[in-house]
């Protein structure tokens, strides 16, 4: 029993440190891969645990090969937003401008009734008053009403890369956006952090600190 209890306690001492480096921003997220390895992690931990001739190093040893898995394959994600969407998927528009996306809905097998009810839960019940809905690639439905905007945010630039679909809906080419940029004082796009256009077509534009830089690359 007293062996139980102490490699119990160890590995809960393991599966909290790789929670912790995996960071709060992997644990609010909770996508298909981060619900996966959180599973492992818990199936891993309780091998031991349940068999006590079970080897408790080679236990720790593969959480922390999942954690290490983890995290690069979240730095990697960060770098390369084809690969993030291949992990995670991307967020899928379920009312656009007010019309129902009825192709996404049936591509995402959601009925009209769990439409309505994620509508309710976000305050929002009647699909007349909304004017966006996204589905996250978490699975959280994301709501705008028709009064909050009139269109939906767009990223054109997320660290030092261009967005070049999201370019397109904005209605404006790369020596546009240039030329915008410049207007605010920024020549290098590798500089850039985030700029997005809001709802009134305005640009926002958020740099890297100074000292840091970042290689310009574009996203297709």
């Amino acid at each position: 029993m007293l062996i139980v209890c102490i490699r119990t306690f160890i590995l809960y001492l393991v599966v909290l440190f790789a929670l912790r480096i995996m960071g709060k921003s992997e644990l609010s997220k909770m996508s298909t891969f981060q619900m996966v390895v959180l599973f492992m992690i818990a199936e891993l931990a309780s091998i031991p645990i349940d068999s006590p001739s079970s080897s408790l190093i080679n236990g720790a040893v593969a959480i922390f090969t999942l954690l290490f898995l983890q995290v690069l394959l979240s730095y990697i994600s960060i770098k390369n937003e084809k690969f993030k969407n291949f992990i995670n998927g991307r967020p899928s528009i379920i009312i656009d401008k007010g019309m129902i996306n009825v192709k996404e809905m049936e591509r995402l097998r959601i009925t009209i009734n769990d439409l309505f009810e994620q509508l309710r839960i976000g305050n929002c019940p009647s699909i007349s008053d909304v004017e966006y809905a996204v589905m996250e690639s978490n699975g959280e439905l994301s709501i705008i009403a028709k009064s909050d905007q009139e269109k939906l945010p767009l990223i054109l630039v997320s660290d030092g890369v261009i967005y070049r679909d999201n370019l397109e809906k904005a209605g404006i080419d790369s020596t546009t956006l240039l030329t915008m940029l410049e207007a605010k004082g920024i020549s290098d796009i590798s500089k850039i952090f985030v700029a997005f256009y809001d709802g009134n077509r305005l640009l926002h534009v958020y740099p890297f600190p100074p000292k840091r830089e970042k290689f310009s690359r574009e996203a297709n």
